[in-house]
């Protein structure tokens, strides 16, 4: 996760820098086209803002939309695809929703293998770890944690990933940057757009299945 330009200048008066985009494809034997059928509006969502996205500027296969799925996954299953910048909510009869998502910028920063969504979050809270405050000092700034709103780099929901009962701090969240979706920026957790993570926290339940492919 990575703070908005809009919180960099708020904790400098306190927030981050803009990182650089790189975004690429890999097609793998998982999906074949579809039809783009989501609403990137505005919305009102607890009181709070989040404002459209300018589907314009986009490549429309970032958008949410329906496809063909081939893999072996069951009905119910999100499978993140990190090469393919994607995630897939495997659905019955040979079909998933598919969602353009951004990654962690190097590999070792992205979580692999299965896990199941431990809890779920409206607006959470966000505490940056160790690690990240290492990385980026200017996160020591948000140690104590910072409470959920527009400027809060998990967006308007949370998934969080747990394996063996612990959480693993990587999540499945919203972002304050929606233009970094498709590219690898992240500090390792998935980014959707914020209408997605909100469409997707909707459809899944606690205990859902996660299985992230590296390549």
């Amino acid at each position: 996760m990575t703070l908005s330009k809009k919180t960099a200048e708020a904790a400098r008066k306190a927030a981050v820098h803009p990182l650089s985009r790189r975004a690429f494809v890999i097609g793998l034997p998982l999906f074949a086209g579809g039809c783009v059928t989501a609403n990137y509006g505005s919305v009102t969502d607890n009181g709070f803002h989040i404002a459209p996205v300018d589907t314009t500027t986009i490549d429309p296969s970032l958008m949410r939309t329906e496809v063909t799925y081939t893999g072996k996954e069951k009905p119910g299953t999100i499978v993140v695809n990190i090469p393919q910048r994607r995630l897939y909510l495997v659905e019955a009869g040979g079909k998933a929703i598919r969602y353009g998502v951004g990654v962690g910028r190097a590999e070792a920063l992205n979580f692999r293998g299965n896990a199941v969504i431990g809890r779920k979050e409206k607006w959470p809270r966000w505490t940056p770890t160790a690690n990240m405050m290492a990385a980026i000092p200017l996160y020591r700034h948000y140690a104590g944690g910072m409470d959920g709103g527009p400027n809060n780099p998990l967006g308007p929901r949370a998934l969080y990933l747990y394996r063996d009962g612990h959480d693993t701090f990587f999540r499945l969240h919203g972002t304050t940057e929606p233009e970094t979706i498709g590219t690898a920026v992240s500090s390792g957790c998935i980014r959707l757009f914020n209408q997605d993570i909100i469409d997707l926290y909707n459809r899944v339940p606690v205990g859902t299945k996660v299985v992230v492919i590296q390549g």
